[in-house]
């Protein structure tokens, strides 16, 4: 058998320096709504609320991440108290004992009607914009009262038209949108944490 060579260096400077567009492409298209998310989920949290998010694989992992950052901490040297943030994507007794008896495209919604409260956020994470059990979960907040945050690629999909604030990243590849994603989440956080405790850093309580 012979070895496959490995991918010539223009495709991994290709696929870089085309992520590197995207980012700056987010950064004049989406700077008004990433600022908007963030005013919503400080509110929210000023206010005892959560933030509650959900995705699909490596949407999901994003929501573990993001919620990872706001209960524990962004950065080192912005130490600060942990704020309210679950991933309804983690709690695998819950997900596979509903998937199995009702079905997958209401497992995000059944957590947002078990523990949204209309002064909670919740921020859903999809590329296509058209994920069920993200629209599902959307449909619920939107009853309960709920803000609600969208983060996809550049058409939003179904989910735009029920996000009270949509973050589109303006690309149609799905890898340099997760990559966008990823950086528009840190930004969220750092504007979030600087709006409820200031520019200086604060300690731990």
């Amino acid at each position: 058998m012979v070895a496959a060579s490995m991918p010539s260096r223009s495709v991994a400077v290709q696929h870089l320096q085309e992520s590197a567009d995207v980012l700056r492409l987010t950064a004049d298209a989406c700077q008004s709504a990433i600022e908007e998310a963030a005013s919503l989920i400080a509110k929210s949290f000023k206010n005892g609320g959560k933030l509650m998010l959900c995705g699909n694989g490596g949407s999901a992992a994003d929501c573990q991440h993001m919620a990872a950052e706001f209960t524990s901490r962004l950065s080192a040297d912005f130490p600060r108290p942990g704020l309210p943030a679950v991933a309804l994507t983690t709690d695998t007794s819950f997900l596979t004992a509903y998937a199995n008896d009702f079905d997958f495209a209401g497992v995000f919604t059944r957590q947002v009607q078990a523990l949204g409260k209309p002064v909670d956020v919740l921020l859903g994470i999809s590329t296509s914009g058209n994920s069920k059990n993200v629209i599902g979960a959307f449909e619920a907040a939107r009853e309960i009262g709920m803000a609600t945050l969208a983060l996809t690629g550049s058409t939003g999909g179904r989910v735009r038209a029920l996000a009270q604030v949509c973050i589109c990243v303006p690309s149609e590849n799905t890898q340099h949108i997760q990559e966008a994603l990823l950086a528009i989440e840190h930004v969220i956080c750092h504007c979030v944490e600087r709006v409820i405790f200031g520019e200086a850093s604060v300690q731990h309580s």
